[in-house]
């Protein structure tokens, strides 16, 4: 069985990662798997049993929570920056790589969702990382937005991003929406049930005051301009896996497929019946030992 060490992470700018350290049986240096979750989830939201079978399997697995999320610093909360994500997870590479527990030659990354995406530009611009494991990823912000903004909402939510950055032009704090509501009237990222559950009710639970169903309006923009699809072919010669769902609606299952295509080798598709929320639930098992599998072969 895996230990649990609390550890954090100090960035340049002063904000400070919360993270927890998964460090397995033995005494040798281990290799190393860093972890993140995706759009607005923290550790708390049904990952961590994942880093834990990860860490079991052989491994020391470090699964921090994004700045201005869960227990890291940053300001303003619930704002979410993908560019930032991607260059604190360098730092957060460069300080799993330096832990005595860890063999820095056998780091790897694993990312689910939105940090899927994030895993696949990192895989690309950065060899220490010697495998990339990509779950459900995101490929690309706006041919993602085209299909779940109809035509004929467009100027409407053009006009809330506008509407945003005048108001903090004019001094006022970022304006919110809901991560997910199954309101029609609420403007919110997701109304899937499964994606309800998990930001809701994750199954391990979430400590008062740790989260709200609340992100800034300019997170949603930024997302829409977010592309990793065009880091995919650079990404070798690291190894690549990519976990895809069948009928995945928030990151489409025939745009990663796409993207799948076009990476070089060394590579493998795990293709998984169901949506995008089913890694963390009806396919926990596959999609995490899929991973281990992965890792397995590369880094060991």
């Amino acid at each position: 069985m895996s230990e649990r060490l609390d550890v954090t992470i100090p960035l340049p700018d002063g904000v400070t990662l919360a993270a927890w350290l998964y460090l397995p049986d033995g005494d040798r240096p281990a290799a190393g798997i860093t972890m993140a979750h995706g759009f607005g989830g923290t550790r708390y939201h049904d990952i961590a049993p994942i880093a834990e079978r990860i860490s079991n399997a052989g491994y020391a697995v470090l699964l921090h929570d994004h700045r201005n999320f869960g227990d890291s610093g940053g300001t303003p909360r619930h704002d979410i920056n993908p560019d930032q994500q991607i260059e604190d997870w360098r730092r957060v590479t460069t300080y799993l790589s330096a832990r005595d527990e860890v063999d820095a030659n056998r780091v790897g990354i694993w990312g689910t969702s939105y940090a899927g995406g994030h895993a696949l530009v990192l895989a690309a611009t950065d060899r220490r990382l010697k495998a990339v494991f990509a779950q459900v990823p995101t490929i690309s912000g706006y041919q993602s937005g085209l299909r779940r903004v109809a035509p004929d909402q467009v100027a409407r939510v053009e006009a809330i991003f506008a509407a945003d950055e005048l108001a903090q032009l004019n001094g006022e704090a970022p304006r919110m929406q809901a991560f997910v509501s199954d309101d029609p009237a609420v403007n919110a990222q997701y109304r899937q049930p499964e994606a309800i559950q998990m930001y809701l009710h994750p199954r391990q639970g979430l400590p008062d005051g740790l989260w709200e169903n609340a992100m800034t309006v300019q997170s949603n923009r930024r997302a829409r301009a977010y592309e990793p699809s065009i880091w995919v072919p650079r990404i070798a010669p690291t190894p690549l896996m990519m976990l895809v769902a069948t009928h995945d609606d928030v990151a489409p299952t025939d745009l990663a497929l796409a993207a799948y295509t076009g990476a070089g080798e060394p590579k493998e598709l795990v293709l998984m019946d169901g949506g995008h929320f089913s890694p963390y639930n009806t396919q926990f098992e596959l999609s995490t030992e899929a991973a281990i599998r992965h890792f397995d072969r590369y880094l060991s």
